[in-house]
């Protein structure tokens, strides 16, 4: 199958930079032809003055990206294009360019860009879904895009623009969510559930299960206020003082962790900043257990389907997709967002009991190999284009003929 990748990158490679670059990988290995459409959130920092004025518009409807991407899919005719994420400077313009060459589209939803500004439905430490319950523009109110009301207007106006002309629901042919938590809430949106198919992420190069010592618990990701990192250094302040604990990633919070774990006398805890990701999934080999203390819904963290790959038990917030994809008390357990007295208690339960967590980590290497190996991703994968391939294309309607004319 030829398959052609759209993406725009991020300016700090994430998870989801990651996840396209593997998804690449697999198509490649199993001898499909894989092209790709990128650009660069890096290519925002050299634009001056005139670019960010600009860029506003061409959040929007960037007709440069369409008709690039036009002109692409002439040339090399693609069965399915695979959109990851077209915010900023690729914009949901490039779905009129594959609708009007009637080549099928899926699109992979990541975050929850689609109807929040911020794309995580977080604000002032806590879940916030007043752009899913009012409008987008409370964005704005709350300058909630990269705390700028300019970035957030912006954000804003894309989002009920193309909410307004209908391009998410009548232009993508089949959404990937990454759990059933987010297919529920992006039905609860407006995206039509029959387009909707949940495949998780993987991990593309089995690991395999740590032999390490499994005596210091580890957090991975990045380092930001709806991560929960303050809420895991206050319970890690409630616990034996024996307990250590590696914290890796970069971000936002980084000096203030550091300044938070010398003023609170925590010498126990280790930040490690970002890691090459092979050292970062040794380390998870060694681990006693991966916390994740998100206040926001995750969509489906990696560092869930590494950590099982792994062998390595999971503590997690009780939120989101976390709730789902860790079984308490089988593959890890469970606290109350935001709780740091609970995180506590259930830190000092996996210290406190080996024998049961060795055998969620063992139950957990059964979860990988049942939902997260490249094998079975791939399957899935495949079933996603073939079936939206297969379903024929219905003739252009009088709504494509709104379609602005492509510049060739």
């Amino acid at each position: 199958m030829r398959v052609l990748i759209v993406h725009n990158a991020y300016q700090q490679a994430g998870g989801e930079d990651a996840v396209v670059s593997a998804e690449k990988a697999l198509l490649l290995q199993a001898g499909n032809e894989v092209n790709q459409y990128l650009r660069d959130n890096n290519e925002i920092k050299s634009g001056g003055t005139c670019c960010n004025i600009t860029l506003g518009f061409r959040t929007v409807w960037s007709s440069g990206a369409r008709n690039e991407l036009h002109r692409l899919l002439k040339e090399w005719k693609p069965d399915v294009v695979h959109f990851h994420n077209t915010f900023p400077l690729i914009s949901p313009a490039a779905y009129y360019a594959c609708r009007e060459l009637e080549v099928s589209v899926v699109q992979t939803l990541h975050n929850y860009r689609l109807f929040c500004a911020a794309g995580a439905f977080f604000r002032d430490g806590q879940v916030c879904e007043d752009c899913l319950t009012k409008n987008h523009w409370q964005s704005v109110r709350h300058a909630c895009y990269r705390q700028s009301r300019g970035a957030s207007a912006t954000a804003a106006a894309m989002l009920s623009f193309h909410h307004w002309y209908g391009t998410w629901k009548n232009l993508v042919d089949r959404y990937i969510a990454l759990s059933e938590f987010s297919r529920t809430k992006f039905v609860e949106a407006g995206l039509p559930a029959e387009k909707i198919v949940v495949k998780p992420n993987f991990v593309l190069q089995d690991p395999g299960v740590g032999a390490g010592s499994r005596a210091y618990a580890v957090f991975i990701g990045r380092l930001s206020e709806e991560k929960g990192l303050r809420t895991l250094l206050q319970a890690w302040g409630r616990v034996n003082p024996n307990y250590a604990l590696r914290v890796i990633g970069d971000g936002p919070l980084f000096k203030d962790l550091q300044s938070e774990i010398s003023r609170s006398g925590l010498s126990n805890v280790h930040l490690n900043g970002r890691l090459h990701r092979e050292a970062s999934l040794e380390v998870l080999r060694g681990a006693k257990v991966l916390i994740l203390p998100s206040n926001c819904y995750e969509n489906f963290p990696m560092t869930i389907a590494e950590a099982y790959a792994c062998g390595t038990p999971v503590i997690a917030s009780r939120l989101g997709a976390m709730a789902e994809l860790v079984a308490d008390g089988r593959t890890g357990l469970h606290f109350f967002p935001g709780n740091a007295d609970d995180l506590a208690k259930k830190v000092e339960w996996a210290w406190t009991h080996s024998d049961e967590m060795l055998e969620m980590g063992w139950n957990a290497r059964a979860e990988y190999e049942a939902k997260y190996t490249a094998k079975r991703n791939y399957k899935m994968l495949m079933e996603v284009y073939q079936r939206t391939v297969q379903e024929a294309r219905k003739p252009l309607t009088s709504y494509d003929r709104k379609v602005l004319p492509v510049a060739d």
